[in-house]
């Protein structure tokens, strides 16, 4: 018969083997607790591999928000909702739920410059990512540029397939940098690849009506509005600069302190 101290060597060489480090960390202090409990057996069980994968999630989520590439200051918590307009506010729920990633629906945020759709895509691409969800940011130039560089290597299939291992994804500000027809190709080229086979969130300052701007034909222009849309939730975030208005409060409390030497 092995002594206590053989046991517990043998057991923590055991959990490492099975790749169950806090269940090695835990499993004596969790024993105490049993003890002064009076837990059965299959309670102390359930409690250590409760806390494995309780850890084993939180290390899986902050894997996969540093993979998602998403500013984390851009997040829920950070974001002013009672700036959205009504409509808005109504399709909040159903977006942090994370079902239409499901259905393999588009997110559209439309609006101008500082009118929160990019913090608001990244908002719930982050409590996406709490719910298990792989999520990708990037902005649409550096998307078009990586998608670019493969072509020329004969690697845009390899990056497409990388790529689609993530839904959503998030395009922010297209049409923001005028593109040239070959880039704007490659850009059809995955949103076609993706059409109802995984969700993309775009950003964009640029109503429909001007994306003509961005794909330089008329029949891309539609072809793109059309998969974009044919699966999609629209959110017109039509309100003042987000950052204007902070700029304006910043200016006002600088203008009301005292100045050095004077009483208030």
């Amino acid at each position: 018969m092995l002594s206590p101290t053989e046991v517990k060597t043998r057991l923590k060489g055991n959990l490492k083997h099975l790749h169950m480090p806090t269940v090695r960390d835990c499993y004596e202090e969790q024993a105490e607790m049993a003890r002064r409990e009076s837990m059965s057996h299959e309670h102390y069980l359930f409690e250590v591999t409760e806390r494995e994968i309780e850890t084993r999630r939180q290390n899986r989520i902050a894997r996969i928000l540093r993979e998602s590439k998403l500013p984390l200051e851009k997040s829920w918590d950070a974001f002013d909702r009672k700036r959205l307009p009504r409509k808005v506010n109504s399709q909040l729920g159903a977006l942090l739920e994370g079902s239409f990633v499901d259905r393999n629906e588009n997110i559209l945020a439309f609006g101008n410059p500082g009118s929160g759709k990019t913090h608001l895509l990244c908002a719930i691409g982050q409590e996406l990512i709490y719910r298990g969800r792989r999520v990708l940011f990037t902005t649409c130039s550096l998307l078009v540029q990586e998608l670019l560089l493969a072509k020329r290597d004969l690697k845009l299939a390899r990056i497409l397939k990388r790529l689609s291992k993530f839904s959503p994804l998030i395009v922010d500000d297209l049409g923001y940098v005028q593109q040239d027809r070959e880039e704007m190709e490659v850009l059809f080229t995955l949103l076609a690849e993706r059409y109802e086979r995984g969700s993309v969130m775009l950003t964009s300052n640029l109503p429909f009506s001007q994306w003509e701007k961005i794909f330089k034909d008329p029949m891309t222009t539609a072809a793109a509005i059309d998969r974009l849309v044919h699966h999609s939730i629209i959110l017109e975030l039509n309100v003042s600069s987000y950052r204007l208005e902070q700029s304006k409060k910043n200016k006002g409390n600088t203008s009301k302190s005292p100045e050095k030497g004077k009483n208030p």
